[in-house]
């Protein structure tokens, strides 16, 4: 009876070690790891462009609505221009005028004035031909002093006429001061022309760059001062990504980082952003840094201030050594270690890890490729202790 009662204690004794307890654990193997670091954040663009207008008018078309598209030079606001035509019909009228006035000189007035001063001097040389027989007659005694003086005037009305030709040649030649004037009539014309026309054109403000209409404050019919904040653009030339993320994984960020982010409204669509810009500072309030992100290609449902969750890139080892985060003990230390199961028994194995993903690190020392390691922490376990790894 007494040995009977030992054999049952022995046995019971002997039950752990004939049958070790049953543990769930993984295998240290090599695969590619991607270390991200992961925030939310939303959508901005450099910088907002205000649209207002440079005259003051009524507004009779708003051919755009909040939300949409545009291109630069797409009327955005089209105002009353009744008068702006009506002002541009003058000063087409005036510019008519100052150019009929200038062909008027070439054309009309120069050689007009050029033939009379031909006929100027012709009538001179009649003139002093005359008067040199009339001295002649005079001092010969077949002339009257009368008809001396007579000849003598008419030389010297011929003389004037000649001068005054002369001068009308010259007033109405290029250099001359008649054309001189018409010429500066004819660019005054254009001139004011050109101030209607500029005039007329603020009456339909455009788009000054590509973008989306995010803010509307006019309607037909309002009346617009010059300098007015009508409307308010986000430029397409780029859009960013502001995040703020915790100053412990400042030292992982660096410029140029790739990153996939996806819109909260869309968690299913993702797109690829760079990192761009660290804030130089950190906020003591909150304990983060703003980063700033650019999204070179970003998509069509992407507008200002939506909220959108971004992974960084930060470190990528190719063929490393991985093991499940869960696995391992201390991992937030400067001594982690794991239970390594060698020979059927629990071991205590300090290691050292490197990059770290969502749900895996890298080991740089203390564990070897296809090396067992308990999975679920092994709670209760003292070293030494048998066990038996089942894997996955």
């Amino acid at each position: 009876m007494v040995a009977v009662a030992a054999a049952v204690v022995a046995g019971l004794f002997a039950r752990p070690t004939l049958f070790p307890p049953r543990v769930a654990a993984v295998a240290v193997e090599r695969r590619d790891l991607v270390q991200t670091v992961v925030a939310s954040g939303r959508v901005e663009t450099p910088y907002r462009v205000n649209v207002g207008s440079q005259v003051t008018g009524t507004v009779a078309t708003i051919p755009v609505a909040e939300g949409q598209t545009v291109k630069a030079g797409d009327p955005l606001i089209l105002l009353d221009d009744r008068e702006a035509k009506a002002a541009v019909v003058l000063a087409e009228a005036a510019v008519a005028e100052a150019e009929a006035r200038l062909r008027q000189i070439r054309d009309v007035t120069l050689p007009s004035a050029q033939e009379t001063l031909k006929q100027a001097q012709a009538n001179l040389l009649n003139a002093q031909q005359s008067y040199q027989r009339a001295v002649k007659l005079y001092h010969e005694g077949y002339a009257t002093k009368a008809d001396f003086d007579g000849v003598q005037k008419d030389l010297d009305v011929a003389k004037t006429q000649l001068r005054s030709a002369e001068l009308q040649v010259y007033s109405n030649s290029t250099l001359g001061s008649a054309y001189v004037m018409a010429e500066t009539q004819l660019a005054q014309a254009k001139s004011s022309l050109a101030s209607a026309e500029v005039k007329l054109s603020y009456t339909v403000i455009t788009a000054p760059v590509d973008g989306t209409l995010i803010a509307r404050a006019v309607e037909r019919g309002n009346v617009v001062q010059a300098g007015d904040t009508l409307m308010m653009l986000s430029p397409a030339s780029e859009t960013r990504l502001v995040l703020d993320i915790d100053e412990k994984n400042l030292s992982a960020l660096k410029v140029g980082q790739s990153a996939l982010a996806s819109a909260d409204a869309y968690p299913d669509q993702t797109f690829p952003a760079e990192l761009v810009y660290i804030n130089p500072s950190v906020d003591a309030a909150q304990g983060s840094v703003a980063v700033k992100l650019r999204v070179p290609d970003p998509p069509a449902y992407l507008v200002q201030d939506m909220t959108v969750s971004v992974d960084i890139e930060v470190a990528r080892r190719q063929n490393a050594l991985i093991l499940p985060l869960a696995a391992v003990h201390d991992a937030l230390t400067e001594a982690p270690w794991v239970w390594l199961v060698a020979g059927g028994r629990a071991t205590h194995r300090a290691i050292r890890i490197g990059a770290r993903g969502d749900a895996k690190v890298e080991i740089l020392e203390g564990l070897e490729e296809a090396d067992v390691v308990i999975a679920n922490g092994g709670v209760g376990l003292a070293e030494g202790d048998r066990v038996k790894a089942v894997l996955p």
